[in-house]
């Protein structure tokens, strides 16, 4: 039941033709020096410019000025943890990437664009939904995530739209007569830099 507010971003639960989700991910760096913003679990990652993984802070309420890739390039999915060797030396495999953490630290990264991710909306929606695009309600940003669980907070946009957006609603995850309903979605084409030729 969705009867309040609990949102956790992206979370991975199967392929859009029906095979399970095997858990596949794939490896990035993140910039040595220390990236600037924390990244959580379920929150949406792109390439920067300087080669490396970075917080996606566009909402995707469009696939060109607004996509998530910041530009019309994409993002190149879905953050769900990384590595690191810590202060005492040790290493360490966290659900989230504190912000600052510099050496050599990996991120983990669900690049499939055909994965369904589950996610809860910023509110009610209808019958009428299955099929529509959506987008994040605000823009991921260092705060948008808990440290304890080192899960995402956001939540996606329930004014759904027909127009290009970042993600297609697919499925219900909860029943339509929840506060806050919980979809499964996909990434769009465009959306995803695996499913669009443009360049960084």
């Amino acid at each position: 039941m969705a009867l309040t507010a609990a949102p956790y971003g992206l979370r991975p639960i199967n392929r859009i033709d029906g095979m399970p989700y095997a858990g596949a991910t794939s490896q990035f760096l993140i910039d040595p020096a220390g990236e600037g913003t924390n990244l959580f679990y379920g929150q949406v990652v792109l390439i920067g410019a300087d080669g490396y993984i970075a917080l996606a802070t566009a909402t995707g309420s469009d696939i060109t000025t607004n996509n998530l890739g910041g530009s019309s390039v994409g993002a190149i999915g879905v953050f769900v943890g990384a590595s690191y060797i810590n202060a005492q030396g040790q290493q360490i495999y966290g659900q989230y990437y504190p912000s600052g953490t510099t050496g050599v630290v990996t991120a983990y990264v669900i690049t499939d664009p055909n994965v369904t991710f589950q996610a809860q909306l910023d509110g009610q929606v209808t019958q009428a939904a299955l099929g529509a695009n959506t987008f994040f309600a605000a823009a991921q940003s260092t705060s948008t995530g808990n440290t304890r669980t080192g899960n995402s907070t956001s939540a996606l946009e329930s004014t759904v739209v027909t127009t290009a957006a970042a993600f297609k609603i697919i499925g219900f995850a909860s029943p339509l007569t929840d506060t806050y309903t919980e979809v499964f979605v996909k990434f769009n084409p465009g959306a995803s830099a695996f499913t669009n030729a443009v360049g960084i």
